[in-house]
């Protein structure tokens, strides 16, 4: 189960491999486009909600926001003895049958509810929008605390998403990296351009790193889209380009020729710092977030902190000639496709140890020749 399926993220492209590991399995989501994912889900088996007949889209999902906890509930997984959701909002609330065990890997608690409130409410000029947003994010919060009690373990994609799963939540969860696929990516020969690999959020704050490379007339290559993108634009000036949404083999060029890759939101995890890495590029990112756990300062990269002026300044400092690329990718590896499998296999297995051999409440555990077969089919 993930939240919907309208785009291809970062957090899409972790689901991918979860749905690789079990080929068979049904797919359950809000909502699902596939021109939006790029065919990437095509041939599954998809149940989606009462809000697919609306047909929304990446442009217009988010406006149904206060409907998705509804739509989650609504689906009818009472057959099930292993539910796996993929959760950056709801999906970890789904409503399991009693024999079921459910493990979510959480992306990230519903960052507008947490995390990103004030500042999504403070936005808002209006006072009575401001005070009904307020009131709709609290009752969220509430949703959220009662859903995070059905789910048997949740599993976080970094330190910092484990941090707040406690918080947020009062739930322990172990930490499994999300899946990078390093070898897509190997060094190449560098150019005279920075690159940025992201969605165009607010929240990702690409406006300092297009303010800090106006200042230094350097060559910045955007790579991405999103509702931010036409702000954004206006923001430029003529060194800072946007390539919007490209292919993949689009991707890997730009990033492996970039004399380094320039990371500015607070994220999670951050896989496009990491397949910066597998490309040989150091990465010039924001002190904070996942990048802690990913970049090793002055060995892959470095860290700047507060500013574009501070980024800027960080640019001209940073020596990108002194990375050996091989550092780059032997630090990426830690990431790879085969070290995620093996993490949520195990995750999965605990969860089934923590109940094996006891009913409670009339539910049972998974059965281990059942998970036995999963391990094999996911090993492949």
């Amino acid at each position: 189960m993930h939240d919907f399926l309208v785009d291809s993220r970062g957090a899409e492209r972790v689901f991918l491999e979860l749905c690789a590991m079990w080929p068979d399995a049904p797919i359950y989501t809000a909502i699902y486009d596939e021109d939006g994912t790029e065919g990437r889900f095509a041939g599954r088996t998809i149940h989606t909600s009462f809000l697919q007949r609306l047909r929304p889209s990446a442009r217009t999902f988010r406006a149904l926001f206060p409907l998705y906890p509804a739509a989650i509930e609504s689906f009818d997984l009472s057959d099930y003895e292993l539910v796996v959701s993929s959760s950056s909002a709801w999906a970890h609330g789904a409503l399991c049958g009693a024999q079921a065990i459910h493990v979510s890997y959480c992306h990230n608690p519903f960052r507008y509810a947490w995390n990103d409130r004030d500042r999504t409410v403070d936005k808002r000029r209006d006072p009575l929008t401001r005070a009904l947003l307020r009131d709709a994010l609290g009752r969220w919060r509430q949703w959220d605390r009662t859903a995070a009690r059905r789910t048997d373990r949740y599993v976080a994609n970094s330190r910092l998403t484990q941090n707040r799963i406690r918080e947020y939540f009062g739930r322990d969860a172990a930490v499994v990296y999300p899946p990078v696929d390093t070898s897509r990516f190997s060094p190449g020969r560098i150019g005279e351009h920075y690159a940025l690999v992201s969605e165009l959020m607010p929240h990702k704050q690409i406006d300092v790193a297009i303010e800090a490379f106006n200042k230094l007339r350097l060559q910045l290559i955007v790579v991405g889209d999103g509702p931010a993108a036409r702000r954004l634009r206006r923001l430029a000036g003529p060194t800072v380009h946007f390539t919007g949404r490209v292919p993949d083999a689009d991707v890997v060029r730009i990033v492996q020729s970039a004399r380094a890759v320039i990371s500015t939101a607070v994220e999670e995890f951050g896989i496009a710092v990491v397949e910066a890495q597998a490309a040989g590029r150091p990465v010039i990112s924001r002190r904070s977030g996942g990048a802690l756990e990913t970049i090793l300062d002055g060995v892959t990269g470095c860290f700047w902190s507060g500013s574009a002026d501070d980024l800027a300044q960080t640019v001209l400092r940073f020596d990108d000639a002194a990375i050996d690329p091989e550092d780059c990718v032997r630090n990426a590896r830690r990431f790879d496709i085969a070290n995620f499998r093996r993490g949520m296999l195990n995750e999965i297995q605990a969860a089934r140890h923590s109940r094996a051999g006891q009913l409670r409440n009339g539910r049972r555990p998974l059965p281990s020749a059942r998970l036995m077969r999963m391990a094999a089919r996911a090993s492949r």
